[in-house]
């Protein structure tokens, strides 16, 4: 370890800026949060944290909050969309520390975004500071904001999401491409529906050109649900945009009742569009670096994003730490990033496909390999994914599937 401190400015405060800047604070560094909203505040849904995350969330201190907020579901279990019939059933609290702590659990954004906001020191947290542009010299990186603020830093990390004005500056513009899939989301409180399965497990049902994912959060007094449906056009990219209930009772009308349930059950949902890029050839450039859906957005089909997220700021950390000139740490930390984050984008992408495929041959074919446990692509039995450990950035520690 180099024992040298940088000033580090980190632009975007979600949960994977907050909790690089919690990593690095922790590492000794001087670090500024930069978010462009005036009130931190995460999108009312819910969150997959898997092994690979909650490791490090717990190294970093917020082990009794994770404890106090989230679920530890019993079971991934996946069914087919009519019948219920099982695909794939994954005990989850398999997943435990040394020391027997949960280590699969689902959680409401809003709790994570917290416990990782209350854990940064609130002075090194700047809203309502939106980049316009940044240069690098020799010596560091200026960073100016709307309404002509300045700031100067040693290290940029760019965690500013999918439409990074980090990116931007630093690779040139890019416009993500829409994926054909739209994403409905809602929450339901738990009492609304007799005590069963559904309370205490992550749920995921496939079927013809959509599936349906339900999961407890807050202490379990909420089941969060996300739907994905294929559609051939979206106009909108945005995770606040209301819709009709009636669009999904609709849609899941020949669904199992358990899905009917959820969906006749909600009052409030909303509806995104799914935007996707290829890997990039590297997020690194000098002084300044990105991170999280900035650098590899994630198709919510493996359960990575915030994860993913997560490990990066671990292995930021980890490369700080190991060499002295910023440069050479950013360099290191995308080598060791940018194959395992590619491969993760590469399988969510087929999870896509698998999810949705219609009935026939081929969805027969995925039911079979599921019933096997050779499918190491689904939820909840993705070993390769779960087991890496993001702050070990030995080269040879790849987070990659053995052949």
């Amino acid at each position: 370890m180099t024992g040298v401190s940088h000033q580090i400015a980190v632009v975007g405060g979600g949960i994977g800026g907050l909790f690089a800047a919690l990593s690095l604070i922790r590492a000794g560094h001087d670090v500024h949060v930069y978010e462009q909203v005036k009130t931190l505040r995460e999108i009312g849904a819910g969150i997959v944290l898997t092994p690979n995350a909650t490791r490090l969330l717990r190294a970093a201190g917020l082990g009794s909050q994770l404890d106090a907020q989230c679920v530890a579901p019993d079971f991934a279990h996946q069914r087919r969309w009519q019948d219920g019939r099982t695909l794939f059933r994954n005990p989850l609290t398999q997943h435990v520390s040394p020391s027997g702590e949960h280590l699969f659990l689902t959680a409401h954004r809003a709790d994570v975004l917290a416990m990782l906001a209350a854990a940064v020191p609130p002075e090194r947290i700047h809203l309502d500071h939106r980049l316009t542009s940044l240069s690098q010299d020799s010596d560091g990186v200026t960073l100016t904001f709307a309404g002509g603020a300045t700031a100067r830093a040693d290290v940029v990390v760019g965690a500013d999401g999918i439409h990074s004005a980090v990116r931007n500056a630093l690779l040139g513009a890019e416009k993500p491409r829409f994926t054909g899939c739209v994403a409905y989301r809602g929450m339901v409180a738990a009492d609304r529906f007799p005590r069963s399965a559904m309370h205490s497990e992550y749920g995921f049902w496939l079927g013809p050109g959509s599936h349906f994912v339900h999961y407890p959060v807050r202490r379990g007094e909420l089941i969060n649900f996300i739907s994905l449906i294929d559609r051939a056009a979206w106009t909108e990219e945005s995770w606040t945009q209301p819709a009709d209930p009636a669009e999904l009772r609709a849609f899941y009308a020949g669904w199992h009742a358990q899905v009917q349930s959820l969906v006749a059950t909600v009052d409030e949902i909303f509806v995104w569009g799914l935007f996707d890029r290829d890997p990039l050839p590297r997020w690194s450039k000098g002084r300044v670096t990105l991170l999280g859906d900035a650098a590899h957005p994630m198709l919510p089909f493996l359960a990575q994003g915030a994860a993913q997220a997560i490990e990066d700021g671990a292995a930021l950390t980890a490369s700080l730490q190991k060499f002295s000139d910023p440069a050479a740490a950013l360099a290191h930390y995308e080598k060791v990033r940018l194959p395992r984050t590619a491969k993760i984008q590469e399988v969510a992408r087929g999870n896509k496909t698998r999810n949705h495929l219609p009935d026939g041959p081929e969805q027969q074919a995925r039911d079979a390999a599921m019933a096997s446990g050779e499918a190491r692509w689904a939820i909840g039995a993705s070993s390769w994914v779960y087991t890496h450990d993001a702050s070990d950035i030995d080269p040879a520690n790849t987070g990659l599937p053995q052949q």
